[in-house]
């Protein structure tokens, strides 16, 4: 089924581009709203689309993105510093600036369209994960698998006098070995691996994915090649049961209980049955809450995180800038901002192509990220510009840090480019404490106003405000 993309753009140019992109992209099924907002409102009031694309900030001005239950992506063509503060203000998580390229825009789709999808999986396909939590069944108490495993082994022990329960994991390209995860004797047994030729039940259960009840091993034929091992331990009795859920092993666990001195009745084997199965419920929710929450730490990840570069998104930048900035005021500490820009990266693109220059705004990106402080925040704020935050640093340590930066890139031989091409960068700076800074836009403006000024004098150089330094 066709994922339906609503698209709010006025731009000529822009429109161009989404049209030659969704005709290529068989997908998505696109809708396009012309200059009305008031018909906008109303398509959105009467459905959800998979995602919506809008102009920022003529179109974001004219929404209150959190009334709206799809994902948004913004697209920022004119102004940059009005647009990326519509982003911010809106709350909008998903963004691209001009100028915008197939490859870009196919990500941020499939990313919003996946965890749409993710999340709405989530509660269509597990309506009873919190049904679950408030059922008072074996393992309800914890989402941990480790400790549901052990709660079910330990519960089972308590219910039917066993000498062993365990759970015993299977992988899945070998065969000839197993794990025990997790053991009624010990909650500590984790990860014991066992050599599955000793022990031919779980062998044949693993083969059938079904039970396998040995009611007395001495004489059952299926034990006859490890009799000699077993008969010193004085097993007498073994049940092997798959732990199921929805027709599916999971992650091939197999409950495997035995006895000594008499079989497992069928009132017992029946019991076990139940307690598998019911173990399977919150085995299975266990293991998707940790699923989710390895999800989610990923997601969260690339929502603060540039596409292209690898490094903080600008989104995330003007959060924290804005924690630090009140930080600065209130403890009176400094606070510096360096803003940096590859010089002529035009000609780069023009001479190896834009998949190129891609790779270079890349490595130069890492390469900054690898020599800055950890408490320095790096992020990419438009096209082969960057800006650099440096947290209770003045101006003159600040200085220094983009005289050591501007070395290291000078040094740098990029991979993708000719060995005799090398990078330069221009470089802008502004600080704390400053009677013109009266907030963190301030702090930004200045940075940009030397940055501007260091490319109008040549580029290759560093300004701190009105004073140069090359």
């Amino acid at each position: 089924m066709k994922k339906e993309i609503l698209v709010y753009e006025t731009d000529k140019d822009v429109l161009k581009f989404l049209r030659a992109f969704f005709k290529e992209k068989k997908d998505y099924s696109p809708q396009f709203i012309r200059k009305d907002h008031g018909a906008l409102k109303k398509i959105l009031a009467q459905k959800t689309p998979d995602a919506l694309i809008i102009s920022s900030p003529d179109g974001l001005r004219h929404l209150n993105p959190s009334d709206i239950q799809c994902p948004i992506i913004a697209l920022i063509s004119t102004s940059l510093t009005k647009g990326i503060r519509s982003v911010v203000q809106s709350d909008v998580e998903c963004y691209m600036l001009s100028p915008f390229f197939k490859e870009e825009l196919d990500h941020k789709l499939k990313l919003v369209v996946d965890r749409k999808s993710w999340i709405e999986g989530l509660y269509d396909e597990n309506e009873d994960l919190y049904a679950l939590m408030e059922l008072a069944t074996l393992a309800s108490s914890t989402l941990n698998p480790k400790e549901v495993l052990y709660l079910v082994v330990k519960k089972i022990s308590d219910i039917i006098k066993v000498s062993r329960c365990s759970m015993i994991s299977i992988n899945a390209e070998n065969h000839r070995y197993a794990d025990i995860v997790s053991s009624f004797e010990d909650p500590k047994i984790t990860n014991l691996r066992i050599d599955l030729n000793k022990y031919p039940e779980i062998r044949r259960a693993l083969s059938l994915k079904k039970m396998v009840v040995v009611k007395d091993a001495r004489r059952d034929p299926l034990m006859k090649e490890v009799k000699d091992i077993i008969a010193p331990l004085g097993i007498r009795s073994i049940v092997v049961i798959p732990v199921i859920f929805r027709d599916e092993v999971i992650g091939s666990l197999l409950l495997r209980t035995s006895r000594r001195k008499h079989t497992f009745s069928k009132k017992e084997i029946k019991l076990l049955i139940a307690l598998a199965n019911a173990s399977a419920n919150a085995l299975y929710n266990a293991f998707l809450y940790e699923r989710l929450d390895k999800e989610k730490t990923r997601l969260e990840k690339l929502a603060i995180t540039d596409y292209l570069t690898g490094i903080y998104n600008i989104r995330y930048f003007y959060n924290r800038l804005e924690e630090e900035f009140s930080r600065s005021g209130r403890y009176l500490i400094p606070l510096s901002c360096i803003m940096l820009d590859i010089d002529h990266f035009k000609k780069i693109n023009d001479t190896y192509g834009h998949r190129i220059g891609d790779l270079v705004l890349r490595e130069f990106a890492q390469l900054v990220k690898r020599h800055t402080r950890k408490s320095d925040l790096f992020a990419r704020y438009g096209g082969e510009e960057f800006i650099l935050l440096l947290p209770q640093t003045p101006i003159k340590g600040a200085l220094i840090e983009a005289g050591r930066l501007m070395k290291v890139i000078k040094k740098h031989q990029f991979r993708s480019i000719k060995e005799d091409h090398r990078i330069t960068v221009s470089f802008g700076i502004s600080g704390t404490p400053n009677n013109k800074i009266k907030n963190y836009d301030d702090l930004i403006q200045l940075a940009d106003n030397a940055l501007f000024r260091a490319k109008e004098k040549g580029r290759d150089r560093i300004i701190v405000h009105h004073h140069s330094h090359s």
